[in-house]
């Protein structure tokens, strides 16, 4: 779906520029851009190295088991129906971890682990369960304590106060989280009303139909 939008916008912009004479123009455009790309690539290289290197410091160090710890308990509570000692808790954990360094491509990884394993689970395979819907929500609206690529990129532009939106990406993701973890809860108890009852059973006070039987009978002569 997404490269079928990239190609129609191409496209439509390929076909603008014929129709007005514009190709040089675009043409220019689309080495600019192809070179923009590569050079921001490049200046996000160094800045995600570095923070991966400090992460695995981390991992090393058992800091990560620590933050595992503190975010265990919220982890159980957004996630209830995921058994506990799960390999896809882990997962989570350290996709909530990177998100809150702010490293949104060493996130991407484990988010993909940990809905692998949490496929494994889905007893409908063609259907999301709550518990990856509530995952990819806060993957995507994640509390960022450091936005390390944001910075890396301002600091490509030459910003004059790269880590100047700390402050407000914190108070942002954090307004994001709140409300992803809201409609979460909200959407989890809908699912549950419309659940339909269950069947009563025999501790339910409905006493069993007995069974009977027809007795034999002979008719003597």
């Amino acid at each position: 779906m997404i490269n079928g939008i990239w190609l129609g916008m191409i496209i439509i912009g390929f076909l603008f520029a014929a129709v007005n004479g514009r190709m040089d123009e675009f043409t220019a455009a689309v080495f600019d851009g192809a070179k923009s790309g590569v050079t921001v690539s490049f200046g996000l290289i160094s800045v995600l190295v570095f923070w991966l290197g400090i992460m695995r410091i981390a991992e090393d160090a058992g800091l990560l088991k620590k933050i595992a710890k503190i975010l265990g308990p919220i982890v159980s509570f957004l996630f209830p129906d995921v058994p506990k000692g799960h390999p896809a808790i882990g997962y989570i954990l350290s996709n909530m971890s990177a998100n809150l360094l702010g490293l949104g491509n060493a996130a991407t990884p484990m988010g993909i682990k940990a809905m692998q394993e949490l496929q494994k689970l889905n007893p409908d395979k063609e259907t999301a369960t709550p518990a990856m819907c509530t995952l990819l929500a806060l993957n995507t609206a994640s509390i960022t304590l450091i936005p390390a690529t944001l910075i890396a990129i301002r600091l490509n532009y030459n910003s004059a106060d790269p880590a100047g939106i700390v402050g407000t990406t914190l108070a942002a993701t954090a307004v994001a989280t709140l409300a992803a973890i809201a409609a979460d809860r909200f959407f989890r108890r809908m699912t549950m009303l419309r659940k339909p009852p269950k069947p009563p059973s025999a501790k339910s006070g409905s006493a069993p139909l007995a069974k009977t039987s027809m007795p034999n009978s002979s008719l003597k002569g």
